[in-house]
């Protein structure tokens, strides 16, 4: 049985789902609105929730996708008690999630956040380049239209900035001072690029595709600002093998087995931006027809 942890809506899961089915795989679909209750049964360890039961042992593969397993806990009046249970409550749920990601799986709960500055020490140390760096919390430093900023989140999206509405961070040229201090902010070397690249990791084998960005003054800088009625060409691209072999390496630096990485191509080199756990994919996977979908469910 594979275990698939995602949110309602995902559209990626749902066509991963079709391929399952295709295939005949028993699967269950956990939802971010499933609480569970950790129950036991001849002696071995379910979790129910109010449209899925399993046992854990019955779980072969674990796909985590988005979401997390939520746990519903015991309350107790009495406060000495309450403290009592909730901490062995937490070491129950620890077990369950930890056996079930000791299953074969694609991608972890545990892992699934990762520190972008540590993640750039790392490729360093495997040899990827990366465009020059710093953390300020000015801008004193900074060459102005020579400098862009970034997050240095992995979730760049701002809920409620204005009720009921949602903003994506992009990454921003900077081009001018600031006359305040704050909160110490990502600033990057902009590099000229010929095109951007990626790259989708799963098992050691690697995917990758040329995104043409830089045509449009709306995409150049952050591919991610879409421009439906004018879309960036993208086209198959083979990466050289010392480059995803150092890719290799950093994803099994960071205990990652699936994920998307982001590369800029500029004259003879590959510089490396980031890589994103549970980054989508399916766009690239049907422009260039490399059927990603597939293959996740083949492997699982």
């Amino acid at each position: 049985m594979i275990l698939i942890i995602s949110q309602n809506q995902e559209t990626t899961t749902t066509e991963v789902i079709k391929w399952l089915v295709k295939m005949k795989k028993s699967f269950i679909r956990v939802h971010e609105d499933e609480v569970f209750n950790i129950r036991t049964k001849d002696k071995r360890i379910y979790l129910e929730s109010h449209r899925n039961c399993f046992f854990i042992d019955d779980i072969t593969s674990v796909w985590y996708r988005r979401g997390g397993l939520q746990f519903k806990r015991l309350q107790y009046k009495n406060n000495s008690i309450n403290l009592n249970m909730d901490e062995y409550q937490h070491w129950l749920e620890d077990y369950v999630r930890k056996k079930l990601e000791s299953k074969k799986h694609i991608n972890k709960e545990s892992n699934s956040d990762i520190n972008k500055l540590w993640v750039l020490e790392q490729a360093q140390k495997y040899g990827l380049p990366i465009p020059p760096y710093f953390l300020a919390e000015n801008t004193d430093d900074v060459d102005l239209n020579k400098t862009i900023m970034k997050t240095i989140g992995e979730n760049p999206r701002m809920e409620n900035i204005i009720k009921n509405y949602s903003g994506m961070m992009y990454t921003s040229v900077v081009e001018e001072r600031e006359n305040t201090t704050f909160f110490p902010t990502f600033f990057q070397e902009k590099i000229e690029k010929d095109f951007e690249i990626r790259s989708f990791f799963l098992n050691g084998h690697i995917w990758s595709t040329a995104i043409f960005s830089q045509n449009d003054d709306q995409t150049k800088i952050d591919f991610r600002k879409y421009n439906t009625k004018k879309p960036n060409r993208n086209v198959p691209y083979h990466l050289p093998e010392d480059i995803e072999e150092k890719i290799r390496l950093l994803m099994r630096s960071l205990d990652l087995n699936c994920g998307s990485l982001d590369f800029i191509k500029s004259g003879d080199k590959y510089y490396f931006l980031e890589v994103n756990a549970v980054g989508q994919f399916l766009g690239l996977s049907v422009k260039c027809n490399y059927s990603l979908e597939k293959e996740i469910a083949e492997y699982l």
